[in-house]
């Protein structure tokens, strides 16, 4: 019998999407029989307070405030084999406890959802300075030249065109796999969406929306709250306010008087009850957002995408006829009536998301990291890193 093998998952908690995709994928490991030891951790837990804060409140902040620049800065920095040195300068000398993990667990694999534990530890197997398979996994629509590595043995991309894009940039082929970005086990499941929408109060005759604000309750709400207590057509909606206290609060003041016709909820495990009991979702495009509602056929109504990555993601829905995009909120109403009263126009639009649904991604990249033959880590030498980028500035 072969040796099982101890997998070490890597996060960070820039939002809550790479943590999301991080427990996924530890639900699927965990139930293999061919796996040891499955330990999951956030990497910015392992840095100084400086660079956690750079990297998860300066996000949340600058998503909040200065959206406009967030898109900016995504497409300015998106510059293949270049961007990644100052990125690896800023956290490599803030990595030692990060490396001290890695090297007290000493696993056999190690799977990284977010960029900046996936540079450093490339950084060290390029060096040979550590042992151990290393999987990439993207959590949005589009591969960003942040999560360019140097050495890895896998990376694991949403659609068949990251992968493209990933090859053009000098990325082998074989080491690219088109799996989806992980879900919780839970959307892959059946669901009885009349049970659910009992569950909580509602008909399962009408119509429900579902506006989710996220783990951390970042969302326009209010205002689409206040457009839909005047919206003409019959239907009922879900409000998720995550863990944002003051916000639920402040909707359900809102709807005082119409509490048969809106539930208001705080952080929920449910989401997956929820997504297969709705009729649209409304929410910004987030990748684990977007993943999530894919998984269960779910059509969205895009609200308020941010630029760059959630502006990518939404063009990735909409090119699939999966979602409408909802650019003002004071045109909400016109665009929710028009598809209310157009149910064939929906289950289409269901069809087309169903279509580009990964539920079994989770359990899909446990079975190519275990059942693997072992390899060598691809690795991109400085020599072809020079080659590559005269290459695509020649293209460019």
């Amino acid at each position: 019998m072969s040796k099982k093998k101890r997998i070490l998952i890597l996060s960070a908690s820039v939002g809550s999407g790479h943590v999301k995709a991080a427990d996924a994928l530890a639900k699927a490991f965990r139930a293999r029989e061919d796996v040891e030891e499955v330990l999951v951790d956030d990497s910015l837990d392992h840095t100084n307070v400086l660079h956690k804060q750079l990297y998860s409140s300066l996000y949340k902040r600058l998503s909040a405030l200065l959206p406009e620049f967030l898109g900016w800065w995504y497409e300015s920095s998106d510059d293949p084999w270049v961007s990644d040195k100052g990125r690896l300068a800023l956290d490599l000398p803030q990595a030692l406890p990060l490396i001290n993990l890695v090297r007290e667990f000493n696993p056999d694999s190690i799977i990284c959802t977010h960029f900046m534990p996936a540079g450093v530890l490339s950084y060290l197997i390029g060096a040979g300075r550590l042992d151990a398979e290393l999987g990439i996994v993207v959590t949005d629509f589009h591969f960003h030249a942040f999560w360019i590595t140097r050495a890895f043995h896998w990376y694991f991309v949403a659609q068949e065109e990251d992968k493209i894009h990933m090859e053009a940039l000098g990325l082998p082929g074989d080491r690219i796999h088109v799996t989806g970005i992980p879900v919780d086990p839970p959307f892959a499941e059946t669901v009885d969406a009349a049970a659910v929408l009992k569950r909580h109060g509602l008909n399962p005759e009408l119509p429900t929306l579902l506006i989710a604000g996220g783990a951390l309750g970042l969302s326009p709400a209010m205002a689409v709250v206040r457009r839909l207590l005047e919206l003409d057509t019959k239907f009922q909606a879900v409000i998720v306010c995550g863990k944002n206290e003051d916000l639920k609060k402040d909707i359900e003041e809102l709807v005082a008087g119409r509490e048969a016709q809106f539930r208001v909820l705080g952080y929920t495990t449910e989401m997956p009850d929820l997504m297969g009991a709705a009729t649209l979702l409304l929410s910004k495009p987030g990748g684990l957002t977007t993943a999530e509602a894919l998984a269960r056929g779910l059509p969205m109504v895009i609200l308020d995408p941010i630029g760059g990555q959630e502006e990518r993601n939404a063009d990735v829905l909409l090119e699939a006829g999966a979602a409408v995009k909802c650019t003002e909120v004071t045109v909400l109403n016109h665009k929710l009536k028009r598809l209310l009263e157009d149910p064939v126009r929906i289950a289409a639009m269901g069809d087309n998301a169903r279509r580009l649904g990964r539920p079994e991604a989770a359990k899909d990249i446990a079975s190519i990291v275990i059942d693997s033959p072992p390899r060598k880590p691809a690795i991109i030498s400085r020599r072809r890193e020079k080659a590559l980028r005269k290459r695509i500035e020649e293209q460019s």
